[in-house]
């Protein structure tokens, strides 16, 4: 697991049992278990434990927690603000208790695959969001909390200020101050922590504090026992820092981390990553084309956009740069033009007798673009072409038209007369009308148009017609969610549209099959009136089918919808093995339930099987029930080869001389485990640190994963205030060795493993 830039452990989410997870910020050395598995919600929201997005708004760095279901598949992650991008970068998750990280050593930039070059500068309420491919992966609100102020110090006594939101629950707040020098004190650890309540003493000793929320303020207090322990962690060299989370499971794990670090800076958090949006030059406009006119060149291109989070395009700068050199000079003229949506500029003054290449760069407040993009003139011969959107034809209600020339820059005119735009000889007509944008037809018209491109050169004049009845259809209907199946069937339901127009109701609704490759299953099926859900009955079995519906009133039937996914009935025989699980290990074996109650029952027979990587998987498990539908087994704790990789089990029933399978995959969470520090010297060893769950067994070895075992200790629980358990192996004498291990690794009963973590001498 990767700690946090300077500073071995950054962050804490809790887990089950109440024990603090994630990167602890109470660790000398933190390695998480390396098989936690889950699976993310459908839609975009909080994580769940495992998984979780930690956001560290100052250095503009979020740190990807778990999703090991996803081991190997690459993340999409976007930071958005009031719904718009203003940050991105793709990852490949890891399999490890970190999935990846962006904008920390170790990671990825940000802009990484997505080529959205800007650091973002990360603030309370941007939402930071996960994907893999389409389908959202979870994302987190920033928090609007953070320290205002260095600590306070008098005599024994700190004090740190900081704002709080109102949309922060003061109940999921903490307050740190994080100074490793406090760990060779009486204090115990790297940091000093306050919560919400009254003072109370830290579980290791050393001071007592509390915190407190005043409207949008809120105080941490610590008070010390010695007044030079007092001293130390009012000069934090790592600082303060203000956490808060959006959700807290019945485990206490802390979900959707926002750790605001107090005078960290923002922008990239390492070498070769995109500036900040204050320090980002403005992209190019693009499409550029510089055409050779009469007195000079005409540039056209198509307007820049900037990047999300950086300053607005206040306009362009285009210079013609003369090809020929005297002495070490060239000829440079140009412009600039105002304004973001400047499409073009003509420069004037250049010699007819010198060749020019052409420079164009956007211009905002912070610069300009590095490199300029570069055209070069030519001269054009080519007549452009000119196309209608839509292009003519018989509607019910008036149409927004759009006419696109193929050359940029081109000047479009057209007539609703009848008449040519253009005259012989290439002659504007004198009625005709310059094209600035779409236009509205509202009734049956003969619509001609042209266009004369940058070069002078004329199109032919095209013709359309459209026809306009004026007798209003409903629009499109939109489906809610995709079909439900069953044995021969799809339940369908949808959003009702606009009806056409004020007055007018829908009169029914049209659906329709297709199969896979496009063709039209039977008869459409229909349903009277408003009603927005039809049962698709008569569906072959075992075949998939997309569908569409179209809304009808009393002047006829409206434009289909979009066609759903594709989706496969349910044919006569139907195995259901169940929706994928995520079993919690707990201290004792953990009874697991196979669920293929979905499956056909009359005359069938089943066979549940586990799905084996080999002969010799360390993962097998002994069903109970196999030929049952609802088969159990026995989950066992963590033991050694046994991984905590998932298990996937198929469901094959029988009816008939018929056979259909379906799988499922069981996903087994193991606890995590911290190594918080391993200290030797001759005749006395010891290695302490933190487990999620208490009453789990940690075994402790050297020489590896699978090396010597040293010992056992037990997971107890922490002392108040602290929660989660804790664990201590000491050894003495003999057992201690004559010499440091080097290296210790450990595991859990319940899955989790932790290691190496070098063994220091005292």
């Amino acid at each position: 697991m990767k700690p946090a830039q300077n500073e071995p452990g950054a962050h804490t989410s809790r887990l089950p049992g109440g024990r603090r997870a994630g990167v602890l910020a109470t660790v000398s050395a933190v390695i998480c278990s390396t098989s936690l598995f889950a699976i993310p919600a459908a839609s975009a929201a909080v994580p769940t434990f495992p998984d979780n997005i930690v956001v560290f708004p100052d250095r503009d760095f979020v740190s990807i927690e778990g999703y090991e279901g996803h081991a190997g598949e690459t993340a999409t992650l976007e930071v958005k603000r009031a719904g718009k991008v203003i940050g991105s970068a793709e990852a490949v998750v890891d399999a490890g208790g970190v999935a990846f990280e962006v904008n920390h050593p170790g990671g990825v930039c940000w802009g990484a695959g997505t080529g959205l070059a800007v650091t973002p500068d990360i603030r309370p309420g941007d939402i930071v969001s996960m994907k893999f491919g389409t389908t959202a992966a979870g994302e987190t609100t920033v928090q609007d909390t953070y320290v205002t102020g260095d600590a306070e110090l008098s005599g024994s006594t700190i004090t740190v200020k900081g704002h709080i939101g109102a949309s922060v629950n003061p109940a999921q707040l903490e307050q740190r101050i994080i100074e490793p020098a406090l760990k060779d004190t009486s204090i115990g650890r790297r940091d000093i922590r306050a919560i919400p309540g009254p003072l109370t003493p830290s579980d290791k000793g050393g001071y007592s504090s509390g915190l407190e929320v005043t409207g949008d303020t809120f105080t941490a207090t610590y008070v010390f026992d010695d007044a030079a322990n007092a001293e130390i962690a009012a000069n934090a060299g790592l600082g303060e820092r203000a956490m808060a989370w959006e959700f807290e499971d019945a485990d206490a794990n802390r979900q959707g981390l926002t750790i605001a670090e107090y005078g960290e800076p923002g922008g990239p958090g390492m070498g070769g990553c995109p500036n900040g949006p204050l320090q980002s030059g403005p992209p190019a406009p693009s499409g550029i084309t510089a055409a050779k006119v009469s007195g000079g060149l005409k540039l056209n291109w198509t307007p820049a956009e900037a990047i999300p989070g950086t300053p607005a395009i206040t306009g362009y700068r285009a210079v013609a740069v003369g090809r020929t050199v005297t002495g070490s000079e060239q000829v440079e003229i140009g412009k600039r033009i105002s304004g973001q949506a400047a499409t073009g500029t003509t420069i004037t003054g250049l010699s007819a007798n010198e060749d020019y290449d052409v420079y164009v760069v956007g211009v905002s407040s912070v610069g300009e673009t590095f490199p300029a993009a570069h055209a070069i003139p030519v001269t054009d011969a080519t007549a452009p072409t000119v196309s209608a959107t839509p292009n003519g034809g018989s509607t019910a209600v008036a149409q927004t038209v759009t006419l696109t020339a193929s050359e940029t820059g081109s000047d479009i005119y057209y007539t609703i007369d009848g008449s040519d735009p253009v005259l012989s000889g290439g002659v504007l007509a004198p009625d005709a009308i310059h094209y600035t944008g779409p236009m509205e037809i509202a009734s049956t018209t003969t619509l001609k148009f042209a266009a004369f491109d940058p070069s002078g050169n004329v199109s032919a004049i095209s013709e359309v017609l459209f026809t306009v009845t004026n007798d209003p259809v409903p629009a499109a209907p939109t489906f809610t969610g995709a079909p439900v199946v069953g044995q021969g069937t799809a339940n369908l339901s949808w959003t009702a549209p606009n009806p056409g127009a004020a007055g007018l109701t829908i009169t029914g609704y049209t659906v329709q099959a297709y199969t896979s490759d496009g063709t039209a299953f039977g008869p459409a099926k229909t349903t009277a009136g408003n009603v927005t859900s039809l049962v698709y009955d008569g569906l072959s079995g075992d075949t998939a089918y997309g569908f569409t519906v179209r809304a009808s009133n009393s002047n006829g039937m409206g434009p289909e919808s979009e066609k759903t996914a594709a989706v496969t009935v349910q044919g006569a025989l139907v195995a259901v093995a169940g929706p994928d699980q995520n079993v919690v290990r707990r201290t004792t074996a953990t009874t697991v339930t196979l669920d293929g109650t979905g499956s056909t029952t009359t005359g069938a027979t089943y066979q549940w099987e586990q799905v084996l990587s080999s002969a010799t998987d360390p993962n097998k498990v002994s069903l109970t029930g196999a030929t049952t539908l609802k088969p159990t087994f026995s989950l066992p704790v963590f033991r050694t080869p046994m991984t905590t990789s998932p298990l996937t089990f198929r469901l094959t029933v029988t009816a008939g001389g018929q056979t259909r399978t379906d799988e499922v995959k069981v996903v087994p969470v193991p606890d995590r485990v911290t190594i918080s520090g391993a200290q030797w010297k001759t005749g006395d060893f010891r290695v302490n640190g933190t487990g999620s769950v208490v009453g789990a067994t940690i075994t402790f070895r050297v020489g590896g994963p699978a090396g010597r075992i040293l010992g056992q200790a037990a997971v107890t629980a922490a002392v108040a205030p602290a929660t989660g358990g804790v664990y201590t192996l000491r050894l003495r004498n003999a057992a201690a060795g004559t010499t440091n291990p080097g290296t210790v690794w450990i595991e859990s009963t319940v899955g989790g493993t932790a290691g190496p973590l070098t063994v220091i001498n005292k």
